[in-house]
């Protein structure tokens, strides 16, 4: 009888242990299973606060930065070598960046095109060119023609025997393709009732038409500052035009996405050339010598280039500009210079601008 009872306590302990041990085991497993559940969740809304910071770090620091690309020439070059705007910039939390100087538009242009710059200076013609040609880019603000300024000619060579633009019949004459090279000479033949088929266009970059036309590989030359300061007063070339038939506007061109996803920082950045130029038009002088610092030119080209090219005033476009530059892009289209029609309102960059009046 006692081994009997002494059984029985044993099974009973032995199921009163069993019964305890799954359960405190079960309750361990469940605190476990909770307290790693919530640390997850710390975890990963830290790390997604981490990332979102990250994220919005680079995004701001990206959006931080303006890069201005340069030609041999304009108004940017001059402004890198002030400092004014980086200076101006640079209490708005915005950097600046410089790329070039490039030989032409279409270099520059390129340059935009492939996410190297932001912003540019070019004329008119090689700008609606390129975004005929389906590159992503827009205009920012214009500066208007001048019917006086003398920075765009045709140069011959200083023994050469043509006088004037009829002398050009027959002879070849050294543009840039779809560019103020181009354009210019069309329209001084236009001007002169002379059909375009009877003088031979030969496509060259300055680089290559500056040697070319030295040599005698060309008659003539359509181009425009500062290579006719350049060719004039160090090749002894002459020009056989003086003021422009048609003259043009100049355009910062700016990089399509850097207008939308930086609108503030492209605003400012052109509203600083805008002032670059103002102080520039007081002080002739010191446009001269920051040319003559910045591209390496002598003094006396600097001082000319500068009087040719006349004032630099550069502003957000208008209605006017907007039909007057179409007018162009339809000229542009009909002489077959662009593969399609550009419609310039749609071209205009999105900054929510007033535009100048």
């Amino acid at each position: 009888m006692v081994n009997s009872l002494k059984e029985h306590c044993f099974e009973y302990k032995q199921k009163f242990s069993a019964s305890t041990i799954i359960a405190i085991a079960m309750s361990f497993l469940a605190f476990i299973a909770s307290n790693c559940s919530q640390k997850t969740s710390i975890n990963t809304t830290a790390n997604s606060d981490s990332s979102s910071k990250t994220l919005t770090t680079k995004s701001t620091e990206k959006n931080n930065v303006i890069r201005l690309g340069y030609q041999k020439g304009g108004i940017i070059p001059i402004a890198r070598q002030r400092g004014e705007l980086e200076r101006q910039l640079v209490t708005q939390n915005i950097k600046v960046e410089w790329s070039g100087p490039f030989d032409r538009c279409a270099t520059l242009l390129s340059s935009l095109n492939g996410n190297r710059a932001d912003i540019g200076g070019c004329g008119d013609i090689p700008s609606i060119s390129g975004i005929a040609a389906g590159q992503p880019l827009c205009i920012g603000s214009v500066q208007r023609p001048n019917p006086d300024s003398l920075s765009n000619a045709i140069l011959v060579r200083g023994d050469s025997p043509i006088r004037k633009p009829t002398d050009l019949v027959g002879k070849k004459v050294a543009v840039n393709q779809g560019g103020a090279g181009e354009y210019l000479l069309l329209k001084v033949l236009e001007k002169e009732n002379i059909l375009k088929e009877k003088v031979q266009r030969v496509y060259l970059s300055p680089n290559d038409a500056a040697p070319a036309l030295y040599q005698g590989s060309v008659d003539a030359w359509a181009v425009w500052e500062p290579y006719i300061s350049i060719a004039e007063l160090e090749h002894k070339a002459r020009r056989i035009t003086t003021t422009h038939p048609a003259p043009t506007y100049g355009i910062m061109v700016v990089r399509s996405d850097a207008a939308k996803e930086n609108p503030v920082a492209v605003k400012a950045a052109l509203t600083a050339l805008s002032e670059d130029g103002k102080w520039l038009n007081q002080h002739t002088n010191a446009a001269s010598d920051f040319l003559v610092k910045e591209l390496k030119l002598s003094d006396a080209v600097a001082k000319q280039v500068t009087k040719n090219r006349g004032p630099e005033s550069y502003v957000f476009p208008n209605t006017g500009d907007i039909a007057n530059l179409q007018k162009t892009a339809d000229w542009l289209l009909e002489q077959k210079i662009i593969p399609q029609r550009v419609d310039i309102t749609t071209a205009v960059c999105p900054l929510e601008t007033t535009a100048a009046r």
